[in-house]
């Protein structure tokens, strides 16, 4: 882990989603097995499960089909099971909860004068509902999804996107993320980079990840920068 010298000179800050802000593992992991079970298939264990997550909805279906971080499933397969998938999530999508200390965080950063995005990998029907429903959305500035744009991470450009929509250098832009993938795309895009450790890095501890910091929880980020 590379840690920068502290504090960082910020002015927006980029969060993900799944396993940053909200703990939506639960849920996830209820709906993959729910399919799994009408396809007639046998349950797959909740760590196992929630170690699939990280890559969109799409690879977390194509994993618990093929019980393989990088395997296809036959097509046919996946294309009944994904819909099977995701009308179990849509009814469960409201259940998942903010972690603890993200709501102090998001005020102490919104406080603090600091701009504010979100950015994952979830696709917009479901990062849109989950941001307005739980309270988060009126926090941030931007929103992209999985779907907002070409490339989504660990591809720089989401992040490149924010930072020319927010009119700050790259550098100025502070993500905070749970896992690998957003190590990669912040590096590539060359923004500074913290990470929870309480996410879903596939089963990974995150101090083994490039980058700045490790915080406990979002309230403590405030520690490690100041307004650019």
């Amino acid at each position: 882990m590379v840690r920068a010298h502290f504090p960082l000179s910020i002015s927006a800050i980029l969060i993900d989603l799944d396993g940053t802000l909200l703990h939506t593992a639960p849920e996830l992991v209820a709906s993959a097995n729910c399919m799994l079970r009408d396809l007639g298939r046998p349950a797959v264990s909740q760590d196992l499960l929630t170690s699939y997550i990280g890559n969109g909805v799409s690879w977390l279906v194509k994993r618990a089909l093929t019980g393989d971080m990088h395997a296809e499933p036959d097509a046919n397969l996946y294309e009944q099971a994904l819909p099977i998938f995701e009308q179990h999530y849509n009814e469960l999508l409201l259940q998942s909860k903010p972690f603890e200390g993200v709501i102090a965080g998001l005020d102490a950063m919104q406080a603090a004068g600091f701009r504010l995005g979100c950015i994952t990998n979830k696709v917009k029907r479901y990062t849109e509902p989950l941001l307005e429903g739980l309270g988060l959305a009126h926090y941030f500035e931007i929103v992209l999804s999985g779907d907002s744009l070409p490339e989504k991470k660990p591809h720089p450009l989401p992040l490149l996107h924010a930072a020319k929509f927010f009119g700050v250098p790259v550098e100025q832009v502070l993500l905070i993320g749970d896992s690998l993938n957003d190590s990669v795309a912040a590096r590539a895009a060359g923004c500074p980079i913290v990470c929870v450790p309480y996410g879903y890095n596939h089963g990974e501890p995150v101090d083994t990840l490039d980058l700045d910091a490790v915080i406990d929880t979002l309230p403590d980020v405030i520690k490690l920068i100041q307004k650019a």
